[in-house]
């Protein structure tokens, strides 16, 4: 039974839809906004893993060797990583908030970087 993904153009949620019989007529509607206005998407294909395995795969230790925990780029990547590992969609709201995160570390550390220089006011004996 083939499951069919579709963005929505209207609010850009991707709406899942299994199809029971390909005789069927079948009208895709967004299952948020109710938009005809789709756009149907290449789905991944689906590999069934025990979570003890994928937990497993993630723990690997030649797996870990990219990650620096010191490295926002990194970590976020690692993130993204676990999330497609563990088959979890967790879409583009959580790859904005990895993004963001990731800047707004990385302007803290330009801030932590710029060191005030002390002026030297010349009317104080």
């Amino acid at each position: 039974m083939p499951v069919y993904e579709f963005r929505c153009r209207d609010c850009r949620r991707k709406s899942s839809f299994l199809i029971l019989s390909v005789k069927t007529p079948f009208e895709a509607r967004c299952q948020h906004c109710g938009s005809l206005n789709l756009t149907r998407l290449i789905s991944r294909v689906g590999i069934l893993k025990s979570e003890e395995s994928r937990l497993e795969s993630l723990a690997d230790p030649s797996k870990l060797g990219e990650l620096d925990e010191k490295d926002p780029k990194s970590l976020a990547r690692w993130m993204k990583k676990f999330g497609r590992e563990m088959g979890e969609e967790l879409g583009p709201d959580f790859d904005e908030e990895i993004d963001r995160a990731v800047e707004e570390s990385e302007k803290k550390s330009e801030g932590e970087g710029e060191e005030e220089t002390p002026t030297c006011d010349d009317s104080e004996p």
